[in-house]
């Protein structure tokens, strides 16, 4: 005995096979894919000369494939890894004396 029930009029077909999908003429995925596009992301200076370059080249990636964007991303990342590493090794202000163990 089948637990389904008979297909009425009022039932929509289920399918269980993948149908592609109807893609109109002329789209990217018929003619290949589109050409590289940047993005236009307006950029904010963040005052850091160094830090606003690296930024700066992110915008880089919007000029290239896909598989070419990781070598950016991973360019940008270490520059900015970098810079944070030079801030904390800049020396900063003397601590304040200890009062600690101190007896009055």
């Amino acid at each position: 005995m089948s637990d389904a029930a008979p297909r009425t009029e009022t039932q929509p077909e289920i399918r269980t096979e993948t149908q592609p999908a109807e893609i109109p003429a002329g789209t990217p995925a018929e003619d290949g894919p589109a050409a590289p596009a940047p993005l236009d992301i307006p950029r904010t200076p963040t005052g850091d000369a160094r830090v606003d370059a690296l930024l700066e080249r992110l915008g880089d990636a919007g000029h290239l494939p896909t598989e070419g964007h990781i070598e950016v991303y991973e360019d940008v990342h270490r520059g900015l890894r970098d810079a944070l590493t030079a801030l904390d090794a800049r020396p900063g202000p003397p601590a304040p004396p200890s009062t600690h163990g101190s007896r009055s």
